[in-house]
Parts: C-alpha cells; structure tokens; sequence
C-alpha cells in the first residue's frame, strides 16, 4: 500500500513540473517568437537568441542546430523554475491555496532572477529594449510564466494541502 501511495505522489511531482514547464515555456516562446517576427527577423533568430546566454553571439551563425539549443534551453529553465515552485509548495503550503496571487508574484521573481543575475551574467550580448518591450515582458512573465506554473502545482497538489 505505500508503494502504491508512493507512486503516485511521485507521478504528481512528475505533471505539476511538466504540465507547468510546458505550458509556460510554449507561451514564453510563442510571445517571444511573434515579437521577433513583429519587428522584421526571422523566427529563427528568437530561438538563437536564447542560445546566446550560452554560446555567445555566434549561436547565431549555428542555424537549426543552435535554434534546437535554444528551445532546449527555454524548456529546461521552464521545467527548473517549476521544479523550484513545486518544492517550496511542499512547505510553504499558501503557495497551493492561493496560486495565482504566488503565481503572478512568481512570475516577478522570475523577471527580476533573469534580468538583473542570469542574463548579465551570461554570454547573451546586450540588447536595446523599448519601454513597451520591457513592460510587455514583465506582464509576460507574470501571466505566461509564473502563473501557470502555480496552477499546475495546485492542480496536482494532494487535496490536504489545499485545505
């Protein structure tokens, strides 16, 4: 009967951290991509872009290969970042009963985390942004990245945790 018990638990953990990654990773990149697109380049180029925290400018010179890296890489921050939602859920139990106000709140944390520590510490070149770009972005971050997230912990949180 705890095996049973066991893998359960285990498979929630599993879609609250693929449903959440998923879906706000899909709504980042389909934002992101139409921006890009929007402002005259190729779709390409937003993938690459993402690259760029780690290849440096010449991911955009890499093609398909460097673009899969990109998607890759916007996956695996997405997955990581709900992970991270998921386990403070597990003792900060508020995070479940009241996900989509600690849902938006993340999604600030979020934009705050990548723009003042990730990305200036990466090899991405420095890009011009518009006043509307970055309140675009900050708003993205909220209702594509964060809130998601939360909604899928709640989603598949024990029903004891949200009481």
């Amino acid at each position: 009967m705890r095996v049973a018990s066991t893998e359960v638990q285990g498979s929630r953990i599993v879609l609250a951290i693929f449903w959440g990654g998923l879906i706000s990773g899909v709504l980042d990149l389909i934002y992101a991509t139409a921006s890009v697109v929007m402002r005259g380049y190729p779709a390409i180029v937003l993938p690459q872009a993402i690259a760029t925290g780690l290849l440096g400018v010449k991911s955009f010179k890499g093609g398909v290969p460097t673009a899969i890296f990109g998607v890759a890489l916007e996956f695996l921050i997405t997955f990581v970042a709900t992970a991270v939602y998921y386990a403070a859920s597990r003792k900060l139990t508020f995070l479940i009963r009241h996900a989509v106000r600690w849902g938006l709140l993340y999604g600030v944390a979020i934009y705050f985390f990548m723009n003042l520590i990730v990305v200036p510490l990466s090899a991405a070149p420095k890009f011009d942004h518009t006043l509307a770009s970055r309140v675009s972005d900050f708003l993205v971050h909220l209702f594509f990245i964060g809130l998601p997230m939360a909604l899928a912990v709640r989603r598949y949180s024990t029903s004891r945790m949200l009481n």
